[in-house]
């Protein structure tokens, strides 16, 4: 595996969800502005719990401390989430090409609306394509990039 790459275990869960409740109360809050699903139903605890199914599909960048983590899928990127206050510093990068390079991912979906997302992944290689889908519940719409060597 990469230098700071490594399979999730249970004792990161937490840290897995503080990390994925600060970038979706950063970059989602904004666009949905739910204060029942952010402020309330998002909590660490319980999200831990349902990330504790999918370790499985779980790798962290971790050099002393979880910094960030990726969620793969039968050749999709379910997430890529890094700390907010550690973004920039080739975190997301290094998951990122973990995934493509030892994990055979090619496509993702990403929220339409989510533009550094989406700069980030075609920065790395992805293209936009024409295929979106209603992102459940909302009237927001998730678009699909696919990854071509």
């Amino acid at each position: 595996m990469g230098k700071y790459i490594r399979k999730a275990e249970k004792r990161d869960l937490i840290r897995i969800a503080e990390i994925y409740i600060f970038n979706y109360r950063l970059n989602f809050y904004p666009i949905f502005k739910n204060d029942a699903y952010y402020f309330i139903e998002l909590q660490s605890d319980i999200l831990a719990k349902s990330f504790e199914e999918k370790l499985s599909n779980l790798f962290v960048y971790d050099d002393g401390a979880v910094k960030g983590f990726i969620e793969t899928e039968k050749g999709e990127i379910k997430k890529l989430f890094v700390e907010p206050v550690l973004q920039g510093n080739s975190i997301g990068t290094v998951l990122l090409n973990f995934a493509l390079g030892n994990l055979k991912v090619n496509f993702l979906w990403a929220l339409e609306k989510n533009t550094r997302a989406i700069d980030f992944y075609k920065c790395h290689g992805f293209t936009l394509t024409e295929e979106k889908i209603p992102e459940e519940d909302t009237d927001e719409y998730l678009v699909k990039l696919i990854y071509k060597l």
